[in-house]
């Protein structure tokens, strides 16, 4: 019983040493990303070229013809990261400062695994409203707009007002993110564990923008409606939940799912269930390894709350979980929208995308799910890649450019072999940028 306790000890050092290092190496670097120029700049009469008076030449160009911006400019290549603050990590409503730091590392993992320049804007409104006027104001800047950790149920609406009325991509990736992750974790261990979607029973804890989006994209790859349960923070959602009927999202998947209409906690909907699909409030123990050993025999658990997973996923193993992911780099199978939106951006923006459609997301999950097929390593601690495999973010970047072009929402035509290259170079390109920023200094190592 001594090694077990020892090997939890560690687990947990382990896991609190992400935050430890945080708090000395953020005001190390006073922030993590910075504009830099990627223009040549041979002398000083280069800003003749690059400013006035050549410049001039290039913004009539533009007015003449306005598809002209993304030849003379970056704005194909620049996403706006837009949050209030009101849903930060699990951490809530902590407001636009609070929030900047998480929009920083945003930018910096477009950059660096997808090549894409990202800025963030916490905006000083929670009025849904103004943050659909002000994104629309910004949007001849930007060639997309990630919306980011802002409350629901006001982000469903301001999702599908700006892709309503905007003609380039706009992504919540709370929602369309981590469900594209999701899937694509459930697709590889679907396969480990020898379930088909369409049968497996799939209880969804937390009914939150994350999960809605989660299951919606679930039951698009083939789950059964009828088969899927979600369990918000009074229970579990059903026909008789007439509290939830100003709740357009939730009253609607009363409507459709859980067709027992099992009436209870999360404890009565996973008994026999095959997969828990958590994306709720930081744990620790917010769900209990007894629950879990309820689940059917070789049960599949994705705990996604962060910082800290709704239950350590060494407990979700000894309760008799098959499978288990969480939202964290540090631990084994991370589902964590990191894996996806770098390379749905650059496959969107290479070639030009109006939107960012499910079947792009499909695409995307497929192609993550592949690679690890591919290396023929997939097993129970090696369901997703991981970060540091940047092919896979070039894989996904081809699967989401080919469907958009498919699907005729690109404004750009490239075969497969040119928006591999694409994607190649750019991707590359960073991570090249950043290992010769280092070493000369000009990024200091702590």
């Amino acid at each position: 019983m001594s090694n077990v306790k020892v090997s939890k000890e560690e687990l947990l050092k382990k896991a609190n040493k992400p935050a430890e290092d945080a708090m000395k190496l953020h005001p190390f670097y006073k922030g993590k990303v910075e504009v830099s120029p990627k223009c040549c700049i041979r002398d000083i009469n280069d800003f003749a070229i690059w400013y006035t008076p050549g410049v001039a030449a290039v913004c009539k160009d533009i007015q003449a013809r306005p598809e002209q911006v993304y030849e003379h400019t970056n704005k194909g290549n620049m996403v706006a990261v837009v949050s209030d603050g009101t849903r930060v990590l699990g951490l809530g409503d902590i407001g636009p400062e609070a929030g900047l730091p998480v929009m920083e590392g945003k930018g910096l993992i477009f950059k660096y695994l997808g090549g894409v320049d990202a800025f963030p804007i916490c905006l000083n409104t929670k009025d849904p409203q103004e943050i659909i006027k002000t994104v629309q104001y910004l949007a001849p800047s930007f060639g997309g707009i990630n919306l980011e950790d802002i409350a629901q149920p006001k982000c469903f609406d301001i999702l599908d007002e700006l892709r309503r009325t905007m003609t380039i991509p706009v992504w919540h990736d709370d929602q369309q993110g981590t469900a594209t992750v999701c899937l694509a974790g459930l697709i590889n261990a679907l396969k480990i564990v020898k379930k088909d979607i369409k049968d497996v029973k799939i209880v969804l804890f937390g009914a939150g923008a994350a999960n809605i989006r989660i299951g919606t994209l679930y039951m698009h790859y083939g789950a059964k409606p009828e088969n899927l349960v979600y369990v918000d923070s009074k229970g579990t959602l059903h026909k008789g939940r007439t509290d939830l009927q100003n709740h357009r999202e939730k009253w609607h998947m009363c409507q459709i799912t859980n067709g027992k209409q099992i009436v209870g906690k999360l404890e009565d909907a996973l008994k026999g269930a095959d997969v828990l699909s958590a994306a709720s409030t930081p744990g620790p123990d917010i769900i209990k390894k007894e629950w879990v050993a309820t689940m059917a025999k070789d049960a599949i658990c994705f705990l996604t709350a962060n910082p800290i997973p709704e239950m350590w996923p060494w407990d979700a193993k000894e309760a008799g979980a098959k499978v288990v992911g969480t939202g964290r780099s540090d631990f084994p199978n991370q589902v964590n929208n990191s894996l996806g939106f770098p390379g749905i951006f650059r496959g969107a923006l290479d070639v030009q995308a109006k939107t960012i459609t499910d079947e792009m997301c499909v695409a995307a999950a497929e192609a993550l799910a592949n690679y690890v097929v591919k290396k023929g390593k997939m097993s129970e601690d090696y369901l997703l890649p991981h970060m540091d495999e940047p092919e896979v973010y070039i894989d996904e970047a081809v699967a989401v450019g080919m469907k958009a072009m498919e699907q005729g929402i690109a404004r750009k035509k490239l075969t497969e072999g040119e928006l591999r290259a694409s994607a190649e170079f750019l991707i590359k390109r960073a991570i090249k940028d950043v290992e010769v920023r280092q070493k000369n200094g000009i990024v200091k190592l702590p």
